[in-house]
């Protein structure tokens, strides 16, 4: 007798957003998954489910990355990538998701098509989760 579980066959979706844009009915679980808090947020107006620093790209990665993210995109995917990889948190993060049929990973870069929330998506994609572009 096969079982099926009910999440199993759940159609899983993940976005990305702005940690500054606001939040909406149709994000689904929100997840903040930069290291820093975001600057100018209070923690009483900044909604979001899960707080998820160890997700972030190390300190290294990130600082070396900032100093020419122009250049250095391919490669601080590839190697934001190998640390996902490696990293027990991105495990832990699949577990905490795997019964939500959507998620929104917030990030505070100005910058929203090179940063990390849309690796950890790639990653997600990867994982069996559905990219949606977000509403601008």
């Amino acid at each position: 007798m096969l079982i099926i579980k009910i999440y199993d066959m759940m159609k899983h979706e993940v976005t990305i957003k702005r940690a500054y844009e606001p939040a909406s009915s149709d994000d689904g679980f929100r997840i903040y998954i930069d290291r820093l808090w975001p600057r100018g947020l209070s923690h009483e107006t900044f909604h979001y489910n899960l707080w998820d620093k160890e997700i972030a790209p190390s300190t290294e990665l990130r600082e070396w990355f900032h100093t020419d993210p122009d250049n250095l995109w391919d490669e601080f995917v590839k190697r934001y990538k190998a640390e996902l990889r490696s990293n027990p948190a991105y495990t832990s993060l699949l577990k905490a998701i795997e019964d939500k049929s959507k998620v929104t990973l917030l990030y505070s870069s100005h910058d929203r098509q090179c940063n990390n929330a849309v690796v950890l998506e790639q990653m997600l994609a990867e994982a069996g989760w559905n990219p949606v572009a977000a509403e601008q």
